[in-house]
């Protein structure tokens, strides 16, 4: 690729004047052609030759992409997709949502810190005082909050560090299908293999429980009877002195697992292990990073159990947009001593100010009640999608927050009714939904669970139209 150089053409050229001309002028050389850059093909092919071979949905795209507003991105062709993936759920608010826009301006111009570790500034303050007041029960008197390194993961660091520190105990629970980062301890407690095997070493002294995933019931029940089930199993395993397992320093729980494939914990099921772990004075630790703020149709995804955790772990759509990520956690397990969880970034004042505004434009909008009637709306569209696509096997989800997962409709049924899942047949769909105008994801067991994220703004004439391109791709991948 060559880069050309162009100077700026004058505003007017003269004309010369007769009598001032020499005999001779010497003619000018032709004009540079405009520098238009290199085109979106030579980025995207720049890139990816140089980006490690950890990227995923860079390739899944295979764009570049150029700009979004609200519920739709375009690439760098000009071609616009309705975005159901919002950065995995950061862009609570969609893309370039205005308000938020004009706060971080007017912060840059303000003159006020950009930076500042842990230090304590009016952004601080402003985002710590919506925040709490979003808090249910009595969390908003009984909590702190701890400032990770901007990544979710980052806060399932803090979490294990803390509660290991305040109980005094080593051993961590977490659940089949979870996942709480890719850092070595929140690896530990993620349920996925494939990130797992590779790495020789990881923290130690980590079980997983049952999770209660109805279409796949992991004891062959499914509906109330998997659920008392599932209970009296994590009851008996922690009260059993033969039990092999050590009394837990806290159990991680997703109220919505999002990359094992959205499955909702019914709330009963929620209910049940809060009451299990407080008898037994174990902290609970409810992982929001990606089904909280407004996510699900209620502020936090455990709010529907109608529970208060131990703790809470906060991040993607917490700072607005822009990287944050937090532990909020009951005041009587702040064994913290100065300095025992830092992080240069904790001290993020952009999202600060970011996730400030964007809570005001969630009650100014209401878009955690909208997001509620949405998704009956979407889930709506879904089922009924459903009976006539043979190959999709189940659809769950709340709020705005949806799995598709697709199966081999062929295949031999289990007990239960469900046919083996068909991560082929998704990675297919998930092509033919771009070429029709839909950026998703997949996750879940065999990467067979097609996952709708979209911004909270999302219309319902843009709902209808994610339905319609998802049909059309599974049309075309039949």
């Amino acid at each position: 690729m060559t880069t050309r150089t162009t100077a700026p053409a004058p505003d007017a050229v003269p004309t010369p004047d007769a009598a001032s001309t020499p005999d001779t002028v010497p003619a000018p050389d032709a004009a540079p052609a405009p520098d238009a850059g290199p085109t979106p093909d030579e980025i995207y092919a720049y890139v990816r030759a140089r980006e490690s071979g950890a990227r995923t949905y860079a390739t899944a795209f295979g764009q570049v992409l150029q700009g979004g507003h609200g519920a739709r991105v375009r690439d760098g062709h000009g071609t616009e997709y309705l975005d159901c993936l919002a950065a995995a759920g950061t862009l609570a608010l969609g893309h370039n949502h205005p308000k938020v826009l004009d706060r971080v301006r007017a912060y840059l111009e303000s003159g006020q810190v950009q930076q500042a570790l842990d230090l304590t500034t009016p952004a601080k303050y402003a985002f710590l005082s919506a925040l709490y007041e979003k808090l249910p029960g009595t969390m908003a008197d009984t909590f702190r909050t701890q400032f990770c390194g901007p990544a979710g993961a980052d806060a399932t660091e803090a979490a294990i560090k803390l509660f290991k520190t305040a109980t005094g105990r080593r051993t961590v629970l977490a659940f089949h299908g979870a996942y709480h980062g890719m850092t070595t301890g929140s690896l530990a407690l993620t349920g996925n293999l494939d990130a797992k095997e590779p790495v020789a070493s990881l923290m130690p002294d980590v079980h997983h429980l049952p999770y209660p995933y109805d279409y796949r019931c992991p004891f062959g029940l499914g509906g109330d009877q998997g659920v008392r089930v599932g209970l009296t199993y994590i009851e008996r395993l922690l009260t059993d002195p033969e039990s092999g397992i050590t009394k837990p320093a806290a159990v991680f729980v997703e109220a919505v697992q999002g990359e094992g494939g959205v499955i909702p914990a019914p709330p009963e099921w929620l209910r049940g292990l809060r009451e299990i772990t407080a008898r037994l004075d174990i902290p609970l630790v409810l992982d929001e990073i990606q089904a909280g703020w407004g996510r699900t149709g209620t502020m936090w995804a455990f709010e529907e159990a109608g529970i208060e955790p131990d703790a809470v772990l906060v991040s993607k759509a917490v700072g607005g947009g822009f990287p944050l990520a937090l532990l909020l956690y009951r005041d009587t397990y702040d064994a913290w001593r100065p300095g025992a969880h830092a992080g240069t970034f904790r001290g993020n004042q952009i999202a600060l100010v970011a996730g400030a505004a964007a809570l005001e434009v969630l009650a100014e909008e209401g878009l955690v009640e909208k997001a509620a009637v949405k998704g009956e709306l979407l889930g709506g569209l879904l089922r009924r999608l459903a009976l006539t696509r043979p190959e999709i096997g189940d659809i769950r989800g709340r709020g705005l927050m949806w799995g598709i997962e697709l199966v081999d409709p062929d295949g031999e049924a289990d007990a239960l009714g469900a046919r083996p899942a068909d991560g082929d047949r998704a990675r297919r769909v998930k092509k033919a939904c771009l070429e029709h105008g839909l950026l998703l994801e997949s996750g879940g067991r065999h990467g067979a669970v097609l996952r709708l994220l979209p911004p909270l703004t999302i219309t319902e004439e843009e709902i209808h139209a994610v339905v319609g391109a998802l049909e059309k791709a599974l049309v075309d991948c039949a």
